[in-house]
């Protein structure tokens, strides 16, 4: 009767242990990738006096698929932007009617940050004498960084286009970890920009 007794405890002891070794585990999930995001697009229609008339000035912002995409540095990809600018006269002809893509402010942006980054907006600043001056930016297509590179496009009365770095803004960035890097929102301030100015 005892020796029947340790025999079953043995074997009640032997199955508890063989309990212990077994695992549960759940079968991990691939993280799903995330498609192509848009920065997303928008058109705008602002009136402006200017050179002793007045003008339509409409900006449209559309992602363009055809174009290199960006990158917002956590592995996000974006499709980056065509921006169309026109210029309508108060008979409504056309004075100026462009699109613009990152490429036309590369020569302000470094080669680093032009790969990863989009063509963020072009937005009407105020009338000038003989220009109409646009706040530019390119930088990360990311709604919720506030890194970009600040721009000032201007357009003369003959339609001609000069570019420049907003130099006021480079300023006010300077001891930041990125010298080119500044909030997000449109400068509307004076600016120098007559310096490093080229035509397109």
């Amino acid at each position: 009767m005892v020796l029947a007794f340790g025999v079953l405890m043995g074997v009640v002891a032997c199955k508890e242990k063989k309990q212990t070794d077994v695992i549960i585990t759940t079968k991990p999930v691939p993280e799903a990738k995330k498609p192509t995001q848009k920065v997303g697009d928008y058109e705008t229609t602002t009136p402006v006096d200017w050179v002793g008339s007045t003008y339509q000035v409409l900006v449209e912002r559309k992602a363009d698929e055809s174009l290199p995409l960006a990158d917002d540095g956590q592995g996000n990809k974006y499709y980056d932007n065509r921006i169309t600018v026109k210029i309508i006269r108060k008979d409504g002809s056309e004075f100026f009617n462009r699109t613009f893509v990152k490429e036309d402010f590369s020569a302000y942006v470094d080669a680093l940050y032009k790969k990863n980054s989009a063509l963020l907006g072009i937005v009407l600043d105020r009338a000038e004498a003989d220009y109409l001056v646009f706040a530019a930016s390119v930088g990360s297509p990311d709604k919720m960084s506030d890194e970009y590179v600040p721009l000032v496009m201007k357009v003369s009365r003959f339609g001609d286009v000069k570019i420049s770095k907003d130099t006021q803004l480079d300023t006010m960035s300077e001891g930041s970890e990125d010298n080119n890097a500044t909030s997000n929102e449109p400068n509307t301030e004076p600016a120098d920009y007559d310096e490093d100015e080229d035509g397109v």
